[in-house]
């Protein structure tokens, strides 16, 4: 009787792992249409790195993430694109880097940052760029409607006029996205909203619930059918503006917490804020968490929730050397408009129900371009052979626990041929493994450091490891050579 016990549990436990096994494999199969997983995309503007509950504040509340963080993996080395805006959008929208189609500055309808109409005292023109996506590019929506998906978009757009807006781009639905880089019209964050895209709700409604309410209903009326969500908050970008009992209540808590007073440092010339206080800024992120909310919850309700793949991040970093100076982005350094670490490292997380364990943590870096290849793979839509080349990975082995050398050993890039309202200068950077170079572009300066040893970025190694440096040099040289790069140029 034991040993048939034995040949019994034996034969289960083949059966578990034959059955695991099979799972493992079966994590990423090319999807037919029926069983197709949905997809939902959260883009927060100027979002810092440890500007969430998960990531390390303890001062802004956002229980709704933290708990997506918690079913999902967080990404501790995701990275924007850019360390401004609309690049950093439009290399999520095509998996390529804005090097490559032009678009390396925040898009400025009225072309106040082109180089022929620079007024600013500075050592370099910027270089030109391109004032929208070109509709040559295939952005996420293309490919997956073009494979059956309803494709939904709302917020900030900022890739383009009018002719190329979300609609123009595959998105079969546009609540609010059209050509500028804040809610600048009506009332801002709050209805009347003076947005061509957006019609207005009740007087006083509140601009990130309304978009969320607007996602929510989609997922509603379309959980029988493979979509896409894509919710790209105007939040927290400028103008700071919180509702009352948002901003009330992060007043008493700064109280509390004894942090009535800011503290100052300084990044470059200007000044940095080096602590997290201001009322209506945290205001703002538990608004855009309560959103958050709104939309896992409705992928709950409709049931949708266990086929859908959400992706989670930010498009560029806080916001700490000017326009208010309203977050603090350390352990790293500067912000938005900075190739350092504050202005390019991204809160990130990724959930796909069934594969990514619950409360993973992966210590990879990854990068905008790599969630349009991501999403192809899992959703089982393959490229033509006509369609643009990617620049991301698709790394969802890593979802799965891998470590894949094409994914660990490969190097990132960025081109920022230009001056940030925010202090940056024109400047490009490589990341591979540990190491990552910046080279300035005014003076030829480089900047070396291991980001697992600084992550402050403080010790600048170019001088005791000239070798590393000029190699890595020549590697940035290179990429900007091949993807197309525009450099600033001296002036007459």
């Amino acid at each position: 009787m034991l040993c048939g016990r034995r040949w019994i549990a034996m034969v289960l436990a083949l059966l578990l792992i034959g059955w695991h096994g099979a799972a493992l494999c079966a994590a990423h199969p090319p999807a037919t249409a029926p069983d197709r997983p949905n997809v939902v995309v959260f883009l927060v503007d100027d979002l810092g790195w440890t500007d969430l509950g998960c990531f390390g504040s303890d001062f802004y509340e956002t229980p709704h993430i933290d708990g997506l963080a918690a079913s999902g993996m967080k990404f501790t080395q995701g990275y924007a694109a850019c360390c401004v805006c609309s690049p950093t959008r439009a290399a999520m929208m095509t998996g390529r880097y804005p090097t490559r189609y032009g678009i390396t500055d925040y898009i400025n309808q009225a072309g106040a940052n082109q180089p022929e109409n620079w007024r600013r005292n500075t050592p370099l023109l910027p270089a030109p760029y391109a004032d929208r996506l070109p509709h040559a590019e295939k952005t996420m929506a293309e490919y997956l409607k073009d494979a059956g998906y309803a494709t939904f978009f709302a917020g900030k757009w900022h890739l383009g006029p009018e002719g190329f807006w979300p609609e123009d781009q595959g998105f079969g639905v546009n609540h609010g996205g059209i050509e500028h880089g804040g809610p600048y019209g009506g009332k801002r964050y709050f209805s009347p909203y003076g947005n061509l895209r957006l019609k207005d709700g009740p007087p006083g409604e509140h601009l990130p619930d309304r978009l969320a309410s607007e996602a929510a209903s989609f997922i509603k009326s379309h959980r029988d059918q493979p979509f896409v969500v894509y919710l790209s908050f105007y939040s927290v970008h400028t103008p700071l503006m919180a509702r009352d009992d948002l901003r009330k209540k992060y007043e008493e808590k700064r109280q509390k917490l004894g942090r009535e007073e800011s503290t100052w440092g300084i990044e470059g010339e200007r000044k940095v804020r080096l602590n997290q206080n201001h009322a209506v800024y945290a205001g703002m992120i538990e608004a855009m968490d309560l959103a958050v909310g709104k939309v896992l919850a409705q992928l709950e309700k409709s049931d949708v929730a266990d086929k859908t793949l959400v992706i989670f991040t930010g498009d560029n970093g806080g916001l700490s050397t000017s326009e208010g100076h309203p977050t603090c982005n350390l352990p790293l350094r500067a912000g938005k408009g900075w190739n350092y670490e504050g202005g390019i490292r991204e809160p990130t997380m990724i959930r796909y129900p069934g594969v990514t364990r619950p409360g993973s943590q992966c210590d990879i870096p990854i990068c905008s371009v790599d969630y349009l290849p991501t999403a192809l793979a899992i959703t089982g839509v393959a490229q033509q052979a006509d369609d643009p080349p990617l620049d991301g990975v698709d790394i969802s082995p890593l979802l799965r626990g891998e470590r894949p050398e094409a994914i660990t050993d490969r190097a990132l890039y960025w081109h920022y041929p230009h001056y940030g309202n925010q202090g940056g200068a024109p400047s490009g950077v490589i990341r591979q493994g540990d190491f990552k170079l910046i080279e300035w572009y005014g003076d030829g300066a480089l900047e070396l450091y291991n980001l697992a040893e600084d992550l402050g970025e403080r010790n600048n190694l170019a001088k005791q490891m000239p070798k590393k440096a000029e190699e890595m040099r020549q590697r940035l040289a290179a990429w900007r050579n091949e993807t197309g790069a525009r450099m600033p140029s001296k002036r007459e």
